[in-house]
């Protein structure tokens, strides 16, 4: 099994340190991008096989293509004699906003393609990893991307129509999820809490909030209600968040992200 990296920015470069960390020995790695010097970074670092795009594209049985979605077409095009000629090849997609029909129109029929679209927690393996198969994809290839990917967290497989709002929320969202914890980190030391324990205070608050939605299984209004009581320190600041329409907000920046994403597609 030859499975090829396309692209090694900083999400391709964390799912192919993610796969090659797991690799079984039936399992070879190709490693291509535009800076040798970073694909051999990762070769010194977690091993691989450094390899031209053309390389990839004419041995591997899975490939990654970890570009931007403007450079998609010119990619797959420059290889279209080397793909024309080779049996069904599994590609693994993570351009936002190309859809399954824009990347098969992209290259042979006889092609299959997966959409993912990872977030960057997969780097600790607490990810999510959304993804969504073509029609021409078989049962054995949703094993196979389960079988590479499992480590880096959750995988979640969607509809089509589903992956770009999925996007928004789990690629974009821990961008926002950084910015309430610097906010509330800011707010301890306003409040006379040193730099360090504030962080940590905040880190574990955003990481125990979240474990308990996950394992009770409640609406999180539920659990809201249960920290906050009547005339107390809690409702006080939920009122202000309310007031300054803190969850209008959030769903704004996600609404935002959802737009823009599908934009990139054109």
């Amino acid at each position: 099994m030859k499975i090829g990296f396309i692209g090694l920015g900083n999400m391709g470069a964390s799912l192919a340190r993610l796969v090659l960390a797991h690799k079984e020995k039936t399992e070879e790695i190709l490693l291509a991008n535009r800076s040798q010097e970073k694909t051999e970074k990762i070769i010194e670092e977690v091993g691989g096989c450094l390899a031209s795009n053309q390389e990839v594209f004419a041995q591997a049985d899975i490939i990654f293509l970890g570009v931007k979605p403007a450079q998609m077409a010119d990619l797959l095009q420059e290889q279209v004699e080397i793909l024309n000629k080779r049996e069904s090849v599994l590609f693994v997609s993570m351009a936002a906003g190309l859809s399954l029909d824009q990347l098969q129109d992209l290259t042979a029929p006889q092609h299959r393609f997966v959409r993912i679209m990872p977030n960057t927690p997969i780097t600790v393996g607490a990810g999510v990893i959304s993804f969504v198969l073509s029609s021409k994809t078989k049962e054995a290839d949703e094993q196979l991307l389960l079988h590479l990917l499992a480590p880096a967290g959750k995988l979640v497989k969607l509809e089509e129509k589903q992956m770009d709002a999925a996007t928004a929320l789990a690629g974009c969202g821990p961008a926002f999820v950084y910015q309430f914890i610097e906010g509330l980190s800011d707010a301890g030391v306003k409040n006379g809490l040193p730099r360090e324990l504030a962080l940590e205070l905040a880190c574990q608050t955003v990481l125990g909030a979240a474990k308990m939605i996950e394992d009770k299984e409640l609406h999180p209004a539920v659990l809201t209600d249960q920290v906050a009581s009547p005339a107390g320190a809690t409702i006080a600041g939920l009122a202000s968040l309310e007031a300054d329409a803190f969850k209008g907000k959030v769903i704004k920046a996600v609404d935002v992200a959802c737009k823009r994403t599908r934009e990139l597609a054109k």
